[in-house]
This record gives structure tokens, sequence and C-alpha cells, in this order.
């Protein structure tokens, strides 16, 4: 099966899961193809996919990512000994575990095509994902909070685990309770990260976008929590800081030089 059969099968059968839009023409040119798929897939609900679904879609996803290429940690050169800055998709870095910018839900970004990483990474893990993540909340009885961490495994990604961790929300002036916040979500996943085995953990910019942190306090904030923890636990825990934006991978490795 080519890789556009499995896209076009995957959408028929996601439509199918909605009544609503099941007269729906499926565009003729793969860029739209692609933008549907990908809504679809944001907008499912977490529940049950046949074994013919997910294997059409594993094999689906995988070669999307191959075709992005993937970056290997192990290609990197580090920035500081066990530091890493990389400028890239984190859904293409091939790692122990990456970690995701989730919200209070812990489901992933329901918005279809949505800019945040946590769209990007539950759209190319696959939709086992969500149904994991709604299975640990069933567990738990509440939304996640703040400054914690939660570990999955990563399915389609390259990386073996998806860290997910709730960063604070900024409204209006920073206060001391959101530093204190974000540097727990570093702390929480390095913390989970080790009691798991992981030797390489990526973090993307918690809490900036979406969630207002302003960009230079968050990478502040990050290195130093990283570096401190590192010092405190005698940890060999290799950690990436990815970035997307050419604004953060500056304001990243000026601090990281200046703090070498």
């Amino acid at each position: 099966m080519m890789q556009k059969d499995r896209r076009n099968y995957l959408i028929k059968e996601l439509l199918k899961e909605q009544p609503q839009y099941r007269g729906m023409e499926i565009p003729a040119e793969e860029t739209g193809q692609k933008r549907l798929l990908r809504s679809l897939f944001n907008i499912r609900m977490p529940q049950p996919a046949g074994r013919e679904f997910l294997e059409i879609q594993d094999m689906y996803l995988q070669e999307e990512i191959a075709d992005k290429g993937i970056t290997d940690i192990a290609d990197l050169e580090p920035i500081q000994e066990g530091i890493y800055l990389w400028q890239g998709d984190i859904t293409t870095l091939k790692c122990d575990a990456i970690v995701n910018a989730a919200n209070s839900q812990m489901l992933g970004c329901f918005c279809p095509c949505h800019g945040c990483i946590d769209n990007a990474i539950h759209t190319f893990a696959g939709v086992q994902l969500r149904a994991a993540c709604a299975e640990l909340m069933k567990e738990q009885g509440r939304e996640e909070e703040t400054g914690r961490a939660k570990i999955t495994p990563a399915y389609n990604l390259p990386c073996s685990y998806v860290l997910h961790t709730v960063g604070p929300i900024v409204q209006g002036q920073l206060t001391n309770r959101d530093r204190e916040l974000l540097a727990s979500c570093y702390r929480s996943c390095l913390e989970l990260a080790e009691q798991n085995g992981i030797k390489s953990i990526a973090f993307c910019c918690i809490s900036t976008g979406e969630f207002h942190f302003p960009n230079d306090k968050a990478a502040e904030i990050a290195i130093r929590t990283v570096q401190e923890y590192k010092q405190q636990t005698n940890s060999e825990i290799e950690v990436v800081f990815n970035v997307f934006k050419q604004m953060d991978y500056e304001i990243y490795r000026a601090f990281l030089e200046r703090n070498h």
C-alpha cells in the first residue's frame, strides 16, 4: 500500500466515526488530504481503534516522520557537558524521551491543525497517545496540576517516551509563583525520567507561546533548573533544549554560553 492509499484509508475510516462529516469530499491534492487527516486526528475523542486501522496508521505516521528526517541525539554536539541545544521539530528527534507542554486536561490539543507542540506530538504519535493519556486521567480522577509530570509511551515517534507537563499560564505580570511552577515542571520531568531509567530527555520551551511566559525568563529558568538538578543529584542524564524559533535559539545559546 502506497502512502497516498494509507492516507485515503485513514481519512475514510475517521470520517465514518464523525456522522456530521460523512458526506465530506476528500480533497484531490496531497496538501489538502494531509490537512484533513491531521484535523480528523485532532478532533477524535479517546476511544478504541481497530487493529487494521492502527497498523495502517502506524505505517503511515512512521513514514511521514522518516520523510521529515530523523535527528539522533548521538549526532549532536553538546554545548555544555551533558547539555545540548537543538533547533528543529521535536517529533523528529530520536532520544529516550521528549517533553510535551500539555494542558490540564492532558488529552492533547483538539483544535484542528493548531500550531502548538501538544498538537504536533499527539498527531505524529498516533491515536494511541490520547487513549493512554485518557486512561491516566481516568485513574487520577482530576485534572493535572501545574508543575507535575506524567509519562506515556511515544508510540510512532522516534523517541521511546513522552513526558507530559502542564506549565503555568501567565496572566499579566509575571509572578514568583509562575517562576516556581515553571521550575517545578523541569524538576518533575527530570525526576520522573530518572525513575524510569531514561538517559536522555529533550525539553521544549514550556509555557512560552500560548501560555505567555516571557521567552527569555523561561529559558533562564529552564537552564538554571536543569544545571542545578544535575549538580545536586550528580545526574548523568543528557538534556536537549529543543527550540523551534530562531529567537529562542539565540536566547538559549546566549544563556548557555554565559553560564558555562
